[in-house]
């Protein structure tokens, strides 16, 4: 195969390897499809092609468990919102990658016909998301009636607005909904310090209009997050948290005679030491009256976030971990 040359998918020095599932996760085995496209063999070429974007990262076996878990777990708050069962979901995943979790994602919405889910990356990955969520082993396409790929450069205004324009285009055939994001999917995002502020910018592009509508709900942002160097991935959360209000996923056992205690999901995934956590986020409805500020620095420095133009921070992260969240 011939590399796609990118310096954000092929950092310098970069040594990586295929990630399988392990026993922690719900989904421990792979069926036969799911391998050929997300196995080790596949990840080798993967990441031989494609750099950091061929391979699948702890986080997203994280989140594809919170998409399809055992009936025997409640979530709080669960993915889906029962109140929107009866209407049009579109979910949108940034960062797509392999697409492992708009694959789980598809398998899930399928079942309602009428669903939608859009895997997104870099234009020089698409080809990768193409082969491995709509070719079968047998050369023939699949999931294409619910699955999109389309490219969405992080800090591109248009690529978003682009989506934007095109489900707005798209006719329900209830007659009466078109398609707006309902979820935005992220799953292992947050890591290069130089994409923290272009991330945070699509996520403030996709909930501003018109993105979304006074008359919309605000989309549910969904990030699947392992901490890998704390001192470098604080910066977005300090800047997330003023336009965003979050919390983290937790999760009990159910049987039949008892119900567990509540616990953050989320664990020692890479058996390091290093903490994950899926946050649930949505947009401060007074943040739509804010400037966002042009400048990446400014972005990640809090300025015009509460509407001023002083440089601030919050402290919603530092308080989770404070509290005892993540142990």
């Amino acid at each position: 195969m011939t590399r796609v040359h990118n310096r954000v998918n092929f950092p310098e020095e970069l040594a990586i390897r295929p990630l399988l599932p392990r026993d922690t996760y719900f989904i421990c085995d792979l069926g036969n499809k799911q391998q050929l496209a997300f196995g080790a063999e596949a990840q080798r070429e993967g990441i031989e092609t494609y750099g950091i974007a061929g391979r699948v990262w702890e986080a997203a076996y994280l989140v594809t468990s919170y998409i399809d878990h055992p009936s025997t777990w409640e979530f709080d708050p669960p993915l889906i919102d029962e109140h929107l069962a009866a209407h049009k979901r579109v979910f949108l995943e940034l960062g797509s990658g392999t697409g492992i979790v708009a694959a789980k994602l598809a398998q899930a919405v399928a079942l309602s016909g009428r669903d939608l889910v859009i895997a997104t990356d870099l234009p020089e990955v698409c080809p990768l998301l193409e082969k491995n969520l709509f070719v079968t082993p047998q050369g023939d396409s699949t999931n294409t009636q619910v699955t999109l790929v389309r490219p969405l450069s992080w800090g591109s205004y248009d690529h978003a607005i682009d989506i934007v324009r095109e489900l707005k285009l798209v006719d329900d055939p209830s007659g009466h909904e078109h398609g707006c994001v309902t979820h935005i999917i992220c799953s292992d995002l947050v890591y290069f310090p130089e994409l923290l502020a272009p991330l945070l910018r699509t996520l403030l592009h996709l909930t501003s209009p018109p993105s979304i509508s006074i008359f919309e709900l605000q989309p549910r942002v969904i990030i699947s997050y392992k901490i890998r160097s704390l001192s470098k991935e604080t910066p977005f959360w300090s800047a997330f948290g003023l336009w965003f209000s979050f919390e983290p996923v937790i999760a009990r056992r159910i049987d039949a005679n008892s119900l567990s205690e509540w616990q953050r999901f989320g664990s020692d995934l890479g058996g390091d030491g290093d903490l994950a956590f899926i946050f649930v986020a949505r947009r401060r409805p007074e943040s739509l009256n804010w400037t966002i500020p042009s400048e990446d620095v400014d972005l990640l420095g809090g300025v015009g976030a509460r509407g001023t133009c002083g440089k601030k921070s919050d402290e919603t992260f530092e308080t989770l971990l404070l509290m005892g969240l993540g142990e």
